[in-house]
């Protein structure tokens, strides 16, 4: 017998769950089904963002950083230690304490907003009187019927052709956030968000890294002057990157990989390593969804076709973030899932995709909202732009981490500011006030305006507005 919901939300990541809770929050009876599991069989919502993906990567990049500055900078601090060490299992069990503590969470706020969880793989049966038919495999086994129902599958690793994960040599992300001893020769295809962030973790802790990047720029997406300036800081690092190279084979053998590529110049070479992880990009995770049983149309890369509304091609079902067109981040996917509930209940859910901050979490950090100086060049708008170094920051002197500058670009006319661009220190956490800033169609002028606390790295993003106008204060 079926159990009917108002919205039946089919995955519970960061799109997912958020829009779960926010329809809850607006009197809807949902449901919410997610198919990740614990090694020992137990839910565990959050989707890759959570269990493969933003959480876990941040605690290793946090673990790894934390080694770096004892071996590398504590002594400046006058702090003095003995024989430094790695227990990377300990390491990885804390990666998994706080996965679990993730998980335990959403369970936790399900629980809270009456929310219905079924833990198993959500799948489209047939469309029924008032609403659709869900079938919900693994340890539930259970038919649904939602009025409405949200896909929110996420996404899944590209492999390479022809070469397909075992995790144990040739990684996904999943694989790259497990490796269970640092390896001394570590390959990374791909100079994207994973493959740097993770090619950090392994170098700090003492692997050989070399990243092959078949782009000829580095960090195309990014401000050009930003992308310079963080390759310069990972080359000084002994980060190894490759630009303009081409794999042509991928061999693996009981003593470790074989790559071969040809580099820039067209010269044909060969890269041995212990592990490859393969960061080519990610793809709409539709594998048994089957969308053919009511009618919900894929592109040709299989993901949900929608509008700009998340409506897809049969009334009645949604699709938000990664099985989407756009950005595949977790929080413009959390955007989408609170604006698609709300139009739901009959209200104007908005999302503004040109205020999505990206964020790259290396160290520097890279962070940037709104429009790059070549993009606004290509579209011929008139534009001004002001910058400021972290060298000329106090409380970045203070911190002993100065690498790195804050881009402002105000349009020229208007003084509107059109795009943020940071490396440095806290990049992360810096591009919210750009955020709020551009959302509110603040100029330079109104950034430079405003009280910013001293000594605070924030005082860059300030003396960079400064700078739009040339008046900049402290460089």
């Amino acid at each position: 017998m079926s159990k009917n919901f108002d919205l039946v939300v089919i995955g519970a990541g960061p799109g997912g769950y958020v829009a779960a809770i926010r329809a809850a929050q607006l009197g809807m009876n949902v449901a919410c089904i997610d198919e990740w599991t614990t090694p020992d069989g137990k839910p565990a919502p959050g989707g890759t963002c959570t269990n493969v993906g933003c959480i876990p990567s941040k605690a290793l990049l946090q673990s790894s950083e934390h080694f770096e500055h004892a071996k590398e900078h504590f002594a400046e601090h006058g702090i003095t230690t003995g024989k430094l060490s790695m227990n990377v299992a300990q390491m990885l069990a804390r990666k998994a304490t706080v996965v679990k503590q993730n998980n335990e969470g959403i369970l936790y706020l399900f629980k809270k907003n009456k929310i219905t969880f079924f833990h198993g793989r959500g799948s489209f049966a047939k469309a029924v009187e008032g609403g659709f038919e869900v079938q919900v495999k693994g340890p539930s086994e259970e038919t649904l019927v939602g009025k409405q129902v949200i896909i929110a599958t996420g996404s899944k690793p590209r492999a390479l052709p022809g070469v397909a994960f075992d995790e144990q040599q040739i990684l996904s992300n999943d694989g790259a956030l497990d490796i269970a001893a640092v390896p001394k020769k570590l390959g990374v295809i791909g100079s994207g968000v994973i493959g740097l962030e993770l090619g950090s973790v392994w170098r700090r802790l003492g692997a050989d890294v070399t990243i092959l990047e078949g782009m000829s720029e580095f960090l195309p997406a990014a401000d050009v002057q930003i992308a310079k300036e963080a390759k310069k800081a990972f080359d000084k690092q002994g980060l190894k990157i490759e630009l303009g190279a081409k794999v042509s084979e991928v061999k693996t053998a009981r003593t470790g990989v074989t790559v071969s590529y040809t580099n820039a110049a067209g010269e044909a070479q060969t890269l041995k390593v212990d592990k490859l992880i393969v960061s080519i990009g990610r793809i709409a995770n539709t594998e048994g969804l089957n969308p053919e049983a009511v009618g919900v149309q894929l592109d040709e890369r299989g993901a949900v076709v929608v509008d700009e509304h998340c409506k897809t091609s049969v009334p009645g079902i949604w699709a938000v973030g990664d099985v989407v067109r756009g950005p595949m981040l977790a929080h413009k996917a959390e955007e989408e899932g609170v604006a698609v509930a709300e139009r739901i209940a009959g209200q104007h859910g908005h999302v503004n995709f040109n205020t999505i901050p990206y964020v790259i979490y290396t160290s520097p950090e890279i962070s940037w909202v709104g429009k790059t100086e070549q993009q606004l060049k290509s579209e011929g708008v008139k534009y001004k732009a002001g910058t400021f170094p972290f060298l000329a920051n106090g409380r970045a002197r203070a911190l002993g981490d100065t690498t790195g500058l804050v881009k402002v670009i105000a349009h020229a006319d208007t003084d509107e500011v059109l795009g943020v661009h940071i490396v440095g220190p806290q990049a992360s956490e810096l591009i919210a006030e750009a955020v709020m800033a551009m959302e509110f169609k603040a100029s330079s002028e109104d950034i430079a305006r405003i009280c910013h606390a001293h000594p605070t790295l924030s005082e860059a993003t300030k003396e960079a507005a400064l700078a739009v106008d040339k008046r900049a204060l402290n460089f």
